[in-house]
């Protein structure tokens, strides 16, 4: 039965689309298969994070090889958590994509733009799925080099120094965590995460071990973007275009900082990890400082883009704060506010994306009184901006109620000021936009007067306000999984 092969299939639709979308190079039918087959993996998400709720985890053989010899693809409830918040912000900024791409993409490179945008979504997906930590590396690099291809086609001539400095940090990250791996298959003589498992405890306390495991953390957070290795983010998401910029943003730090959390929880284990490498008290003095570098600098951004990329950096502090915690809670915590994130994230800078497509800019001087011009787009990002602030009823408010849950639950009476205090600093760079757009008035007038974006791109804005909106109101999905996620890992991921 085909539903037997889901595991490959999740990984497969989307790498064989990206050939296809060079094979008809023509952008329209380029644009038609990659959202097709975005659906249907998306739909192969859904399916496998159903079955293994029922059944639990689902090991699956390539080619009929035992794990051992060959490469295992395993699901269980976080990877396929993971992987649904990726195919479906893949699906929602592809039908945004087909009219943003016109104004920010040369048309010759429109078609090459969807094979890579596979890629990367394929490369994503291997990385969430695979078993085998070399498959992992592997799957890694392929979703890299596809990102920082989507980074240097806009127009914009920043976005190749962008690019390449994205190349350049990624780079590293990679080494070191093909060092850690090379290490710790030194130690073990396996490649296979559940063999690794069994086989790490007895070797713990070796430098050996201590090495790979200092390489492998360093090198995840590069990838993670995670204050001081954060450096090639900004100008990376600053300057792709809107819809590269939604979709990295809102899944390739998430599927980073979920192998972090596979490596930390499952593979090492979080006795060795927190206990004897004193992993906790170092992300949470890096997360702090993430949290409120991050917002400060986002304070001080003229331009928009530029300005949710440092959010993001504060933003991913907020997940590596709830894993510094290393209590069902916390880590519960940090794995909603990678899917809340995921969604808030992503509508932010998709109501960007309407907003350069009618001014070709989005330097905060030149939106002045647009709230006018284009209410729907500006309307979706105040509620996007007030669920990153962490308003109730909104996504924001769910994960920073729980981080504040774990905080209290350790008695870090701090921590959880620290967390409402960050707050307010978000809610002064995004007063900042809604100051500018609402309440001020242009210079002079516009010439031609700007109006709404197409239907085409609102839509998809406001499917993610929605799901804000939903999701900040019912959490029986996002909450009850995460927090089922987080049990599993504690409990080491068996």
């Amino acid at each position: 039965m085909i539903t037997e092969h889901l595991p490959i299939l999740q990984v497969l639709v989307p790498l064989l689309a990206a050939p296809l979308c060079l094979l008809v190079y023509e952008r329209r039918l380029a644009w038609g298969i990659s959202q097709g087959l975005s659906l249907a993996a998306l739909a192969i998400a859904a399916l496998l994070l159903q079955r293994t709720l029922a059944d639990g985890v689902i090991s699956y053989e390539l080619g009929g090889w035992s794990a051992h010899w060959g490469i295992e693809y395993r699901v269980d409830i976080v990877n396929a958590f993971v992987m649904l918040v990726v195919t479906t912000i893949a699906s929602v900024v592809l039908l945004y994509a087909r009219q943003s791409v016109l104004a920010e993409l040369y048309r010759g490179r429109i078609p090459l733009f969807y094979a890579m945008y596979m890629l990367c979504l394929g490369g994503l997906l291997g990385v969430a799925i695979t078993g085998d930590v070399f498959n992992l590396y592997v799957f890694m690099e392929i979703s890299a080099l596809s990102s920082y291809t989507l980074i240097a086609l806009s127009q914009e001539r920043r976005a190749l120094t962008a690019a390449y400095q994205y190349l350049i940090m990624g780079t590293i990250g990679a080494t070191f965590l093909l060092i850690g791996i090379g290490l710790m298959y030194i130690m073990t003589g396996t490649l296979n995460m559940r063999d690794l498992a069994a086989a790490l405890p007895a070797v713990t306390g070796t430098h050996t071990l201590q090495t790979a495991f200092a390489f492998i953390v360093v090198g995840i957070s590069i990838k993670v973007a995670l204050v001081p290795l954060h450096l090639w983010l900004p100008n990376a998401y600053a300057y792709a275009p809107s819809a590269v910029t939604a979709f990295i943003a809102s899944t390739a730090t998430k599927v980073a900082f979920y192998v972090l959390l596979r490596f930390l929880f499952t593979l090492f284990g979080a006795g060795f990890a927190f206990g004897n490498m004193l992993l906790g008290g170092i992300f949470l003095v890096l997360a702090l400082l993430a949290v409120f570098t991050g917002s400060t600098a986002a304070i001080f951004q003229e331009n928009v883009k530029r300005m949710l990329a440092y959010s993001s950096v504060a933003q991913i502090g907020f997940m590596i704060l709830g894993v510094s915690f290393a209590t069902t809670t916390g880590v519960g915590a940090a794995l909603l506010h990678l899917f809340n994130h995921a969604i808030m994230k992503a509508a932010l800078f998709l109501a960007l994306g309407c907003v350069y497509y009618r001014l070709g800019t989005v330097n905060i001087t030149d939106m002045r009184g647009l709230g006018r011009d284009m209410p729907w787009t500006m309307t979706a990002f105040v509620i996007g901006g007030l669920s990153l602030v962490g308003m109730p009823l909104t996504v924001g408010f769910i994960s920073k109620w729980y981080l504040v849950l774990g905080a209290l639950e350790l008695g870090w009476w701090p921590v959880a000021a620290a967390v409402l205090l960050a707050s307010l600093l978000t809610l002064v760079y995004i007063w900042r936009v809604v100051d500018v757009v609402w309440l001020q008035m242009p210079a002079t007038q516009r010439q031609p007067r700007i109006s709404e974006a197409p239907p085409g791109m609102l839509l998809p804005l406001w499917a993610l306000i929605f799901a804000n909106l939903y999701f900040g109101s019912n959490t029986t999905l996002s909450a009850g999984v995460a927090m089922q996620a987080a049990d599993w890992l504690l409990g080491g991921g068996g």
